[in-house]
Order: C-alpha cells, then structure tokens, then sequence
C-alpha cells in the first residue's frame, strides 16, 4: 500500500513549482497529515491512508500557507490548521464519489469502487469527525468555529445541488450560488484562517476571503468543463458524471438560455435520457457558445480574485496566489 509522503512526486512538478515559497511549510503539513492518517487496526489503516491518496492538489492547505506568508509569517497554528483543511476536502471527495458513482479519481479506483459505498461514508465520516479533533488540538477555538461553520455550508451546497438534479431551468445565479457553497467555502475558509492566524486586520481579512471565494467558484467552473470536455487520462478521474446524475452546469444552463425553442426542446429530451453525453450535446454548446461563456465566466471570477490581493505588500507569496488563480482556470486536470 503506496504512502502519503512529502516527496517530490506527491505534487506534479508545476505544483512543486507553483508552492516553492511554502514548500517547507507544506512538507510540515504532510507530515502531520501522515501522522494524523495512521490508525493501529489493519483495516481502518488501510482505507485511511488510500482515501487520503486521493486529494491531489493540496490546494487548499496551500492557499492557507501563502495566504499566512503573504500576510507576514507561518506559524504553528498555520501547518495543524492546514492540515484539517485538507482532511476536510478530502472527506468531500470520498462522499462526492458515492454520490457521483464515480470509478477513477488521481488514477486510482475511487474507495467505493476499490471497496463498496459503505465504506467510503464511513471513512468520509471518519475524516470529517478528526478534522474536527484536530483541530480542537490549538489553543484559540477560533479556527475550529470557522470550520465547522464552512463545512456545515459545503454539506448544505451538496444537499442544494442534489436538490437541482434534472432542474435544467435553473438559472445562472442559483448555480453560483451553489458551487460558492458546495466548493469556494472551503477555498475562502483556507485563505481566512491563512490572514486571520497571522493578525491581519478584518478589513484585509475579507479581502483574503474574497480571494479565495472568487477562486473557489472560478476552479469549480473550470471542473465542469473539465466534466464535458477533458479527457480522462488527463484528469485521472471519471468524466460525464454531471450528465449521469443530470446536473445543471453553467455551459449547459447558458446554452438553454439562449438555444431557439426547437433546439431547447431536443436539447432537453436529450438531457432527461440515458443518450446525453458530451459527444450528443456537443453540437449544441458550440452552437450557442456555452462552453466558452463558462470559460469568460471563469477567466472573470479569477480576474476578481486577483484583485483582492491588492491589499497585500509585493512578496514571492503574494505572486503566487496571483498565478494560482491563473492555474485553477487553465488547468487540465
């Protein structure tokens, strides 16, 4: 069974790249991540450390770092603090398989594939519930309160998009406001804890926030492109899943927007049967551009983003989050 490791490989190499002024605070955090994900029983072990093979990025214990740096320096609060963020995401992950019957995720069989969906409830269960212990560990309750009050939101955002299956007359400003819910809470909760545990006045804290909210909701646009037109050996995870479950993404809610009466009308039919895949839709988003409207929509959110950071001194940190938010919309994977 493969390891959670700080070692180069763990990242791809436009990560290591993109992390470098975090890089040692980051192998901190994957060392208590490591430490945190060992159980004594075998079998607990064993799914434990899989399910955290799956995160990928650490994106998001990443902008914590950064954030922390840009805003003056990383403490020890910061890596613990980082580290639950990531443990967060990753119970996410393992839940939104179960939920998207999903098969591949970072070029591995997802847990319920590799085991069955009960044990992936329960591990996500498992992960949710020691995030929270972990971070009880520090002494301010502050960064505890922020969490479990961003992953009260996440879980609310998937009940919403659950909600909205087969709602293909959903409008734009619903769907934004599910995926800053389901994705950006945890994206701004990182950057907040990341400013606020290194004493930034509130008013650069709701920037910071800011930051990583309008982040959070350009990467979740991105990952329904990615659902409709990326390719699988690239992504490492399964595809068409938003189609398989009928989710209303934004290129899809755009093209019904502006599709003619006889077009909207085949393009429904399509979507409320097994036949809609991104081949069958194709000719109908391009069309009426819905997958480049979601990538301007995207490009605007990040742009936004970018902005924020405006209330941060010039550092090698600060350059950084400025080209994450490049990264979050013109990744491939």
């Amino acid at each position: 069974m493969s390891t959670l490791t700080a070692d180069p490989g763990t990242l791809s190499p436009a990560l290591q790249t993109l992390y470098a002024p975090v890089a040692e605070e980051l192998a901190q955090v994957e060392a208590i991540f490591r430490r945190e994900m060992h159980h004594p029983h075998p079998y607990v072990d064993e799914l434990v450390r899989y399910g955290c093979l799956l995160g990928g990025k650490r994106l998001r214990p990443a902008l914590l770092l950064l954030t922390a740096k840009a805003a003056g320096k990383v403490t020890s609060e910061h890596l613990t603090l980082a580290a639950v963020v990531e443990m967060v995401h990753t119970a996410t992950l393992v839940h939104d398989d179960v939920l998207d019957n999903a098969q591949m995720r970072r070029h591995l069989a997802t847990v319920n594939a590799r085991w069955d969906n009960e044990a992936s409830v329960l591990l996500g269960d498992y992960l949710f519930t020691h995030a929270f212990h972990l971070a009880s560990t520090i002494d301010s309750v502050l960064g505890c309160r922020l969490i479990g009050h961003s992953t009260n939101i996440v879980c609310e955002g998937e009940l919403r998009q659950k909600g909205t299956r087969g709602q293909f007359d959903l409008g734009e400003a619903e769907y934004l406001q599910v995926i800053e819910a389901k994705t950006a809470e945890l994206t701004a909760c990182s950057c907040r804890l990341g400013a606020l545990f290194a004493g930034l006045p509130e008013a650069k804290v709701e920037q910071l926030d800011l930051y990583g909210r309008e982040l959070g909701i350009a990467f979740q646009i991105a990952d329904d492109l990615l659902d409709l037109e990326g390719e699988e050996d690239a992504t490492g995870k399964s595809l068409g899943t938003d189609l398989e479950k009928q989710k209303p993404t934004l290129p899809l809610i755009h093209t019904l927007r502006e599709a003619s009466a006889e077009d909207r009308r085949q393009l429904l039919e399509l979507l409320t049967t097994e036949q809609a895949t991104p081949t069958t839709l194709l000719p109908y988003l391009n069309r009426y551009g819905g997958l480049e409207y979601a990538k301007q929509r995207a490009q605007e959110f990040a742009a936004q983003s970018r902005g924020r950071l405006d209330c941060l001194p010039d550092s090698p940190a600060k350059s950084v989050l400025q080209m994450v938010a490049e990264f979050v919309v013109q990744r491939s994977h």
